[in-house]
C-alpha cells in the first residue's frame, strides 16, 4: 500500500528508536514533513538524518516528555519548524514496570501527561489547518490484567479511554483520534531484544505465546499508524486497533 502526505506536517512525541523512529520514517518516506523529539541527543540526531534523507524538511527537538513545560514548548518549535500541525503521534512510554512509587510516578508523567499536553498543544494547530489526526500508541497490557507491569498496563488502559474520550469531543472539529495497540515488538536495542539474554524463558514464553511464531516489527506498526492518518480511514474514529499478530489470542 502506497500512502502520500506530501505537504503534510507531521510530529512524533518520542520518535527517535523503534516503534516511533519507523512511524517518522514511514511518514517521511511518503513525503510529509516530520518533527522528532527524544532524550538521547545521538539517536535523535540519527534518526533526524535519516529522515531529512528523504528529501523533506526534518526537525528534532531534545526534551523530557515527563517534563510538562519542555513538552509544549517542543510542539511549539515542531509546528514553527514545520509551518503547522496536521498529525500528531503520541509515542511516548516511560516504560513504568514496578508496582511502587517510581514505577507509577514515571507511567503517569510520560504516558498519560505527555499525550494529554502534547495533544493540548498540537490541537490549535489543527484547528488552523482546519484538520487534524492524533493516533495514542498504547499496548495489549492495556487491553488485558498485566501483573508483571501493573503500572504500566494501567496507563495504557487509560491512553485507550482516552482515545475515546478525544476523538468523541474533536469530531466536530474535523480532527479524528485513534489508538494502537502493539504487542510484543522486537528491534535493535529494544527491551526484547535485550531480554533475549537477560532474560531467556520470559522471551521464548512470548514467543511461544504468538501465532506466527515470532515478535513484531517496528514497520508494522507504523503501517497503521499511516493508514489511520490517511484518507483510507476517515471514517474510522476512536478506535483502538492491536498489532500483535494475535498474541491475545493465546492468553
Amino acid at each position: 500500500m502506497t500512502f502520500d502526505f506530501k505537504g503534510k506536517r507531521v510530529v512524533v512525541a518520542g520518535g527517535s528508536r523503534g516503534i516511533g523512529r519507523s512511524i517518522a520514517l514511514g511518514f517521511a518516506q511518503a513525503g510529509a514533513r516530520v518533527s522528532i523529539c527524544a532524550r538521547e541527543p545521538n539517536a535523535l540526531e540519527a534518526t533526524c538524518k535519516e529522515l531529512s534523507a528523504f528529501g523533506q524538511q526534518a526537525h528534532a527537538g531534545s526534551c523530557d516528555l515527563s517534563d510538562g513545560p519542555a513538552v509544549v514548548g517542543y510542539v511549539g518549535a515542531a509546528a514553527a519548524a514545520l509551518g503547522g500541525i496536521d498529525v500528531l503521534i503520541n509515542n511516548a512510554s516511560g516504560f513504568g514496570s514496578s508496582d511502587d512509587e517510581a514505577g507509577w510516578a514515571v507511567s503517569l508523567s510520560v504516558d498519560v501527561m505527555a499525550t494529554v499536553r502534547a495533544s493540548n498543544a498540537a490541537i490549535p494547530h489543527m484547528l488552523t489547518a482546519g484538520v487534524g489526526h492524533i493516533v495514542n500508541i498504547s499496548s495489549i497490557s492495556g487491553l488485558r490484567p498485566s501483573t508483571r507491569t501493573p503500572p504500566y498496563g494501567a496507563v495504557k488502559a487509560a491512553i485507550i479511554h482516552y482515545t475515546t474520550s478525544q476523538a468523541a469531543g474533536l469530531a466536530r472539529k474535523n480532527i479524528r483520534v485513534n489508538c494502537i495497540a502493539p504487542g510484543s515488538i522486537e528491534f535493535p536495542g529494544g527491551s526484547w531484544e535485550q531480554r533475549k539474554t537477560t532474560a531467556p524463558q520470559l522471551y521464548n514464553a512470548i514467543l511461544k505465546s504468538i501465532p506466527f511464531g515470532r515478535l513484531g516489527y517496528p514497520e508494522e506498526v507504523a503501517n497503521v499508524a499511516l493508514f489511520l492518518c490517511s484518507p483510507l480511514a476517515h471514517w474510522v474514529t476512536g478506535q483502538t486497533i492491536a498489532v500483535d499478530g494475535g498474541q491475545m489470542l493465546g492468553a
